[in-house]
């Protein structure tokens, strides 16, 4: 083989090794996460999402969410847009050893969608599922807080802005029937 096809053969192995070099830089599992979240998913903020994060979304999508009860790290959560339900309790923690995991499992569809805002609840053992018992007070929301709409009273539902008395009937009608799984529901 002559020298100058020799050179040939190296500079196109040298093109492929840079070309696939890049492609892999490119196509690397996390590779691009950096540039597109500031901040690790799942890092538990202590701060609440500014105005302008909630009432805008940007363009790389990150969704903020309230992961609360049994997960092993309660609170705000951020996880890239297209995230399951699932996505936001491992972003939490997973769950923590007071989970009620089987009552979980009823109540939340883990492969739901997430949306901006949404609020997942786990619960934990001895919690009420939606038919009175377990510890006091477990099942109830606190005062101005988010209502379960699967656990709560129709008192509650009827306390709520908006809610009246036929639309409490609607809800309870329809979470006999079927539970709630998602915010669209």
């Amino acid at each position: 083989m002559p020298l100058t096809d020799r050179f040939v053969l190296a500079g196109i192995g040298g093109a492929l090794l840079l070309a696939g070099a890049a492609g892999w830089m490119l196509l690397a599992p996390g590779a691009a996460a950096p540039a597109a979240s500031p901040e690790p998913v799942g890092v538990l903020s202590s701060e609440l999402p500014s105005s302008s994060e909630s009432a805008s979304p940007s363009a790389d999508a990150t969704l903020v969410v309230d992961v609360e009860g049994g997960v092993a790290e309660p609170g705000i959560q951020r996880v890239p847009a297209g995230s399951r339900i699932a996505d936001a309790i491992v972003a939490a923690g997973g769950f923590s050893p007071d989970a009620d995991v089987p009552l979980a499992s009823r109540q939340l569809n883990l492969a739901a969608r997430l949306s901006d805002g949404q609020q997942i609840y786990v619960p934990r053992q001895g919690e009420a599922n939606g038919g009175g018992g377990g510890t006091a007070g477990s099942a109830a929301p606190s005062p101005g807080g988010p209502v379960n709409l699967n656990q709560a009273s129709p008192e509650q539902l009827d306390a709520l802005p908006g809610i009246g008395p036929v639309t409490v009937q609607k809800i309870v009608a329809a979470r006999q029937e079927q539970p709630f799984r998602t915010l669209d529901e």
